[in-house]
């Protein structure tokens, strides 16, 4: 039960999901430091669900809507000491796991330890927890304050009535996209989780520019 957006600025501005060097004030990051600080990897969306899920995120009052990506978290706020061997580490773990498909199917809650609604990893779940297990180790080695449970939160902090009405609304949703890359965050000093780097799954593919991923 772990939360990229949780208690935390967001990651990317509304309209530009997942913009390598970017961060809720747009434009470009500043560069990756030598040490970083806290780390944060998410399994992105596809455009046409991504817009979709959030526009449904946003119908239950759920400010972060307009600010924060539909994302699956795979790692949240683990602190970092040093950035350079961070990103080969997540790189090594990106090269080292193959794509696989992610099924969305009804709606579960963290209530009432944390208020919080998510769509269900009904199919890829094991695939979600391997590759958290895999990038939790070496360099992000940490003991978790709770079990991995992959999810998709749809809403987060809003009212009662409003988790009500996404339990129930989405009950029946059902979705599928193919898991084919991962979005490396770093929480810099202005506040802001800022994308470092897109790795694509078993090291296929690149960020447009011929390259496996991009440094912030």
């Amino acid at each position: 039960m772990v939360h990229l957006d949780r208690g935390r600025r967001a990651p990317a501005p509304a309209g530009r999901p997942w913009a390598a060097g970017s961060s809720v004030r747009g434009g470009r990051a500043p560069a990756a430091p030598a040490a970083a600080g806290n780390v944060g990897i998410v399994i992105p969306l596809p455009a046409p669900l991504s817009r979709e899920l959030e526009s449904w995120r946003a119908s239950f009052g759920d400010p972060l809507a307009a600010v924060v990506p539909p994302h699956i978290t795979l790692i949240s706020g683990t602190a970092s000491r040093d950035w350079a061997v961070t990103r080969e580490h997540v790189r090594a773990v990106a090269a080292a796991t193959s794509a696989f498909t992610v099924r969305l199917r009804g709606t579960g809650t963290f209530r009432p330890v944390t208020p919080v609604v998510y769509l269900k990893v009904a199919d890829g779940w094991e695939e979600c927890a391997g590759l958290h297990r895999a990038l939790r180790s070496g360099p992000l080695a940490h003991d978790p304050e709770y079990d991995y449970h992959p999810h998709l939160t749809m809403a987060h902090d809003v009212t009662e009535t409003g988790m009500d009405h996404a339990m129930s609304v989405l009950a029946d949703y059902e979705a599928e996209f193919a898991v084919d890359k991962i979005g490396l965050f770093e929480h810099d000093s202005t506040g802001f989780w800022a994308l470092r780097e897109e790795l694509h799954l078993g090291g296929t593919g690149d960020d447009g520019n011929g390259r496996r991923g991009r440094d912030g």
